[in-house]
């Protein structure tokens, strides 16, 4: 019967030593996961500040608003592993082992995922090189509209029918661009059909006096008004007038109304194709 009881009692006392164990255990992993988490949320809060702060530095220079939307999603990107690093650290891993891991998986998912790392590199370059900056109006991708971010993997552009279309960095890169915002002016190109009967001249010095009257056609260079080609209904014109980016479309549009509304003032004919019937003799 004693070896029985005493048998029992260490039982006993084994099991309130592993539940005392157990319990101190989960008192300990407890503190540090509501550790962790404190340490995320003032974490995240820091790096918010800093890249607040740092959009406001950068807000009153010179450098442009691009670089400045590159910087902001880096530094945060970076903060952000930093976080994550310190929080395992403060969960006793090994931080070299896990640096190793990170160096392990990212060339895995470099492996998997080369696109997306082209589309970064692609970034890089954009930022660097700068073929175009927000605000610019461009065909980049096969898309045309004004830039309205350059991320670190895409880039937003906003169509003419405002159409928010998200284009890939690499897509862009490995195209042609073309940057309409990138000179001061730029030139419409449209065509005015003569008839036959109608003299180019006096219809040339006509569509120059008119185009002098729309606004924001440029003087310097003037417009150009000359006979491009010929057809079977006339004469061809070609009429050209410069302007800024930002007034394209209203000059492309007012050049149109003086081209009908002038030669119908002027009495020319609408242009008709001519035909001449021979008749054989019986």
């Amino acid at each position: 019967m004693h070896i029985l009881a005493g048998r029992i009692a260490m039982n006993e006392a084994f099991l309130t030593n592993i539940a005392s164990n157990a319990t101190s255990i989960l008192i300990a992993v407890g503190l540090k996961i509501v550790g962790a988490l404190i340490f995320w949320i003032i974490g995240r809060w820091l790096i918010k500040f800093a890249i607040g702060l740092l959009t406001r530095s950068l807000k009153n220079t010179t450098i442009d608003p691009t670089l400045v939307i590159y910087l902001k999603s880096t530094v945060g990107v970076l903060l952000n592993i930093v976080l994550v690093v310190a929080i395992l650290g403060f969960f006793g891993i090994e931080t070299t082992s896990f640096a190793a891991l990170l160096a392990t998986a990212g060339i895995a998912i470099g492996a998997a995922w080369s696109g997306l790392l082209a589309h970064f590199a692609a970034g890089a370059f954009l930022v660097i090189l700068r073929p175009f900056k927000v605000g610019d109006f461009v065909t980049a991708g096969g898309v045309t509209g004004t830039v309205d971010e350059v991320g670190l993997f895409v880039t937003k552009i906003n169509t003419m029918d405002n159409v928010m279309t998200v284009v890939g960095n690499n897509t862009i890169f490995s195209d042609t661009i073309q940057n309409f915002s990138a000179n001061p002016y730029r030139r419409v190109d449209l065509v005015a059909q003569l008839d036959n009967s109608v003299e180019p001249s006096p219809a040339i010095a006509l569509l120059k006096e008119k185009l002098a009257a729309i606004p924001n056609v440029m003087t310097e260079p003037a417009p150009d008004v000359e006979i491009l080609e010929f057809n079977p209904m006339g004469p061809v014109l070609a009429v050209r007038p410069y302007c800024s980016n930002d007034h394209y479309w209203q000059v492309y549009f007012d050049t149109n109304k003086i081209i009908r509304e002038g030669f119908g003032q002027a009495g020319f004919p609408a242009p008709a194709q001519h035909f001449t019937v021979h008749q054989r003799a019986a």
